[in-house]
């Protein structure tokens, strides 16, 4: 049931389906828009929503669905049942070119692979193709619509006939009209001209005398006869004779195609009651495209679970001004069965009933609504709305009244499965009076189980909504610092009116309002204040909470990272020094082959000096061969121990101190040996637990400023360990060897990472986590830009890739793809 009887009007529905006929292609569809019709079959709207959602998908997939001619010819269908009638020619092709495109529909669907489009294949079954009634409508007409000359015998040889007499005739009306130009009774660019469908002269009206024949016509000025010659009159006569014997050949053949398909006139009728089918549910895909509708989850429950829902036609409104529709999120089931929905005036609680009416009818009517893919939709029995005003002067019915009868409707006839909607709840009438009415209404449609929203300025109804089980209020958010409604729906909370905020804004004299706050009293006025700073506090750390869920998801998608790299390089570095002492054999087996070599090459030329000599330089060039990466390697780190004393002197300038040296035991230059005790100056020292070596820039008693690699760091004396210059030598080229690997290995990975990433068609996690990963690598990778291709559709995931992309601290800025190059389809990441 549906109340009131204006429903739809209430709702703007019958806006939305003018919005609908516009999209269908003929009158077929546009009937079956009118007699569009509210169904609680849980069946028939599944069916519904399912075909106008494949038809959706074909509208943007696929690119040969035939359109061509949607014609609706039922009344000729209805006119020829009776006998004697027949079609005329301009409905026989009509007839044609429509029963061609039912044909072309039925092949399209049948050339699919079965399970392509279930609901809409359901559709074809009973149609039928009709090949006969083709093969004879192709005999009669041609493929503009006119009647071939061979439709029968004696067609052919009545236009045969014409044909000549109207050859002939034309050949001696161009010989008596040059006669007549020649005697200059026609001027000399003057044509022949027809009149009355016959053929005739333009003659000056001064000369028309001289022209033996009929006068048919006069020009305007009355200076011009077209005069027929006589001698041609009887021709043209016969001529005339021909044209109706045509016509009467003509209506023989169409009596006869018309006698032939009478039998199959209710088959017709079927057909063209799938091709309106059609029309009508290809006229709720485009509409659906039109306002980005979908189709959510059905539920067969009595409940609503909305996500990002918007007004269709207030969506279409701003679409138009170049701004965005506020999306509605709200639940609605057993235990959160009615919305108190309360807050300032114009803060769109209007707007979000109107949108629940609107959007569960057009599901159930068959429709697609614009909302999230996450939604569910459940079917109700009953739609009850109470919204406007409904006063009647010639009923004696004032504008409480109308509620109250309303209100009489709502409590006989609602359930569990009624959705109801009541606007300004309470309003009308003395408001203790009317607050304490509406709340024993609430109260017996909640003991009724009614689910449904309502609006309300009651602190009353709030109050109760609070305590009562199956009741939440709910609040249209408001910014108290710009004074603006946010038109965002937020349930769990009740809203403040904002009334005298409102009335400071506009202008209201402050002792009135003083006065006002008299009246009242200040704990009501002070629980307005504290429910709105509830309201922004809970905003603020619900913020706050979200950020902070976001932040340790990264951070634990980190830690998992850092813990592979960690494996990898441990992994990594066993390699090297396998590697590193493999090569070490092969470099002292290499050498002791030369020496061998070099050996035996002097024994054997009996220690010739000449021949010695030159065994020694070829020895030699194979030691510096051999030794050469060693003496390089061992350059690049002198240079690199100079730059970090260098370093250490200016910041010992810089700190206008100098650290004092360390006091130690002289040794003599020429008994000098490794005490690994002593610790001085240039000594190469290892940190406890670690394997790195460092090299000591100064020293004291108790610390030492060493630099491992590029860093200088002050360490505890009791903390380090001497080595040797051959173990020292020994770890920096296995360290060195180690970090030019991961550079290696770095810089493959940079070469190959990829600056395009493709997420279209995946699910909205799946889409995000390969976003976030490529984020991390190019932050591991230092890149300056990339680009994600997330296609436009509804821009869902275009919003949730750039809301995580806000979060991550070294993302600069994220913008749209150049138009030419994808425009809002692709997002290019900037970063730091």
């Amino acid at each position: 049931m549906i109340y009131p009887d204006n429903f739809e009007t209430k709702i703007r529905f019958d806006k939305l389906r003018e919005l609908l006929k516009k999209q269908c292609l003929s009158q077929l569809g546009k009937d079956l828009v009118d007699g569009l019709k509210f169904s609680e079959s849980f069946k028939r709207v599944t069916r519904r929503v399912n075909e106008t959602n494949e038809f959706k998908t074909i509208c943007l997939e696929e690119d040969n669905f035939p359109l061509g001619h949607f014609i609706d010819v039922r009344e000729s269908l209805k006119k020829i049942r009776i006998d004697g009638t027949y079609l005329e020619l301009e409905e026989l092709f009509d007839l044609k070119r429509s029963l061609e495109s039912i044909s072309a529909i039925l092949r399209f669907f049948k050339n699919k692979e079965e399970g392509s489009y279930p609901y809409l294949m359901r559709l074809t079954g009973n149609v039928k193709t009709y090949p006969y009634i083709f093969d004879r409508i192709n005999a009669i007409l041609t493929k503009h619509g006119r009647m071939k000359d061979n439709a029968s015998q004696e067609l052919l040889q009545v236009r045969s006939s014409l044909n000549q007499k109207r050859s002939s005739i034309s050949k001696r009306m161009q010989s008596l009209l040059r006669a007549a130009q020649k005697d200059g009774w026609v001027d000399h660019d003057v044509s022949l001209s027809v009149r009355d469908g016959r053929t005739v002269i333009p003659v000056s009206s001064a000369y028309k005398r001289k022209v033996q024949g009929i006068v048919h016509d006069e020009s305007a000025t009355g200076k011009t006869s077209y005069i027929e010659p006589a001698e041609i009159v009887e021709t043209n006569n016969e001529i005339r004779e021909l044209e109706y014997a045509e016509r009467r050949e003509m209506i023989k053949v169409l009596r006869e195609f018309t006698e032939q398909v009478r039998p199959y006139v209710d088959d017709l009728f079927l057909s063209y009651e799938f091709l309106a089918q059609i029309d009508f549910i290809r006229a709720k895909a485009k509409f659906a495209i039109q306002v980005n509708g979908l189709l959510p989850q059905i539920v067969k429950t009595s409940s609503v679970l909305w996500e990002k829902a918007v007004h269709p036609l207030l969506y279409l409104t701003l679409k138009g001004e170049g701004r965005e529709a506020v999306p509605l999120n709200i639940e609605i089931n057993d235990n959160q069965r009615i919305v108190l929905i309360s807050g300032p005036n114009a803060g769109g609680k209007s707007v979000c009933l109107q949108t629940m009416g609107l959007l569960q009818y057009m599901f159930q009517c068959g429709l697609l609504v614009p909302m999230g893919e996450k939604s569910k939709m459940g079917i109700f029995d009953n739609i009850f709305i109470d919204i406007g005003d409904e006063q009647s002067m010639e009923n004696d019915l004032s504008t409480y009244s109308s509620h109250l009868m309303n209100m009489k409707h709502f409590l006989k006839y609602s359930n569990a499965e009624t959705l109801m909607m009541i606007d300004e709840f309470g309003t009308g009438t003395e408001p203790a009076l009317g607050g304490a009415i509406a709340e024993s209404i609430l109260d017996k449609l909640n003991r009724k189980q009614v689910r449904g929203v309502i609006t309300t300025h009651y602190t009353g109804l709030k109050h109760y909504a609070s305590e009562a089980d199956g009741i939440e209020n709910g609040a249209m958010l408001y910014d108290s610092h710009k004074m603006q409604p946010l038109f965002q729906l937020e349930v769990g909370k009740p809203g403040s009116s904002f009334a005298f905020e409102i009335a400071r804004k506009i202008g209201l004299p402050e002792e009135i309002l003083k006065s006002a706050t008299e009246k009242i009293g200040g704990d009501h006025i002070n629980f307005d204040k504290h429910l709105r700073d509830i309201v922004r506090d809970k905003r603020y750390w619900e913020g706050k909470r979200d950020k902070i869920r976001v932040n340790e998801k990264k951070l634990a998608q980190l830690v998992e990272r850092y813990e592979v790299d960690l494996k990898e390089t441990s992994s990594l570095r066993k390699e090297i020094i396998s590697k590193a002492q493999e090569e070490a054999k092969q470099l002292l087996n290499q050498a002791n082959k030369s020496i061998e070599k070099t050996i035996r090459e002097i024994k054997e030329s009996k220690a010739d000096k000449e021949k010695t000599r030159q065994v020694r330089k070829v020895f030699e060039e194979q030691k510096i061969v051999i030794t050469q990466g060693d003496l390089q390697e061992e350059a690049r780190i002198n240079r690199k121990i100079q730059k970090l004393k260098d370093r250490e002197n200016k910041a010992k300038k810089f700190r206008g101190k100098e650290t004092a040296p360390v006091t130690v035991k002289a040794v003599p230059q020429n008994k000098k040996q490794f005490d690994p005790s002593i610790i001085e100056k240039g000594d190469s020292v290892k940190l406890d637990s670690q394997r790195t070596v460092g090299e000591v820039i100064e020293v004291n008693e108790k610390t030492a400023v060493v630099a491992f690699g590029a860093m200088l760091t002050s360490v505890k004396v009791n903390r380090l360990t001497k080595v040797s210059k051959t173990q020292a030598k020994k770890e920096s080229n296995t360290y060195n060897q180690t970090s030019a690997l991961v550079q290696e290995r770095i810089s493959k990975r940079k070469l190959t990472f990829r600056r395009d990433i493709d997420v279209r068609g995946l699910r909205a996690e799946e889409a995000l986590q390969i976003v976030m990963d490529h984020v991390d690598e190019s932050i591991m990778l230092d890149i300056s830009e990339f680009r994600i291709l997330h296609g436009t559709g509804h821009g869902i995931l275009r919003t949730l890739i750039r809301d995580y992309l806000k979060t991550v601290q070294l993302v600069r800025s994220c913008t749209d793809e150049k138009i030419q190059q994808g425009g809002s389809g692709i997002t290019v990441v900037h970063m730091e």
